[in-house]
């Protein structure tokens, strides 16, 4: 015969904290009802004095209280231990949520949002460098710099950009050729605007022979990531 048949649904666990509880409760009143029994079947009520018998019931509507009293304070560590655990929960996602904000800015964890996908033809570093720049002064969050030849590299605030002997760029280390695509997360009506200012990064390109393009996007998806750097020798401040 199946083990398993017969067997009805197992019930959860209750938490340690819920468990005990509840046990002190249940002890507290089989304490009640066992002290009321015994003061019931006491045949030496029957002939009790009256000061007596007040004075034992003076006991017992102390010794309730005192019950009762004990009930409340369990039920209020009960609630404190149950806010406790929703404050750890809490804690615990607002952790995830600033690890995943850490991860985007530097640039260990793809991104996407609204932004702008951005040309730029027949430029040097100068102009890719001062596009960064004006960007994030606009609201520019998460980057990314694609080249003509396949290469892709995640912008974050350590990035660099000079010029490559025989034309194009190199780009933290990777060598990137002509016409870029810039990927920007931000605000696509600011970052827009503030490239096209007088004297910007539209105008400085036009002037040395190049163009700067810019498509609004409802998603820009930002995927080239950066491996996270090991810190040998920092330490937090504890």
């Amino acid at each position: 015969m199946d083990q398993g048949q017969g067997q009805g649904p197992r019930l959860r666990r209750p938490a340690p904290a819920g468990t005990l509880i509840w046990v002190l409760l249940a002890l507290l009143g089989f304490t009640l009802v066992v002290q009321l029994r015994s003061n019931d079947s006491d045949d030496g009520l029957a002939g009790a004095r009256q000061e007596d018998l007040v004075r034992i019931l003076s006991d017992l509507e102390a010794q309730d209280s005192r019950l009762l009293a004990e009930i409340q304070g369990l039920e209020q560590s009960k609630q404190q231990l149950t806010s406790g655990v929703a404050g750890k929960e809490a804690a615990r996602e607002e952790a995830e949520r600033r690890s995943q904000e850490l991860g985007l800015l530097a640039g260990t964890v793809p991104g996407r949002g609204p932004g702008l996908d951005i040309t730029l033809r027949d430029v040097g570093a100068s102009h890719v460098l001062n596009s960064v720049q004006e960007l994030r002064g606009a609201g520019g969050e998460v980057m990314q710099l694609n080249g003509a030849n396949g290469v892709s590299v995640r912008v974050v605030a350590s990035s660099f950009f000079v010029d490559a002997a025989g034309g194009g760029i190199i780009a933290d280390g990777e060598q990137l050729a002509g016409p870029f695509h810039l990927l920007v997360v931000g605000p696509p009506g600011t970052m827009s605007t503030a490239l096209q200012i007088p004297g910007g990064v539209v105008a400085q390109a036009k002037s040395a022979g190049g163009s700067v393009t810019m498509d609004s996007r409802s998603l820009v998806e930002v995927t080239a990531v950066r491996k996270a750097a090991a810190l040998r020798y920092a330490r937090p401040v504890s």
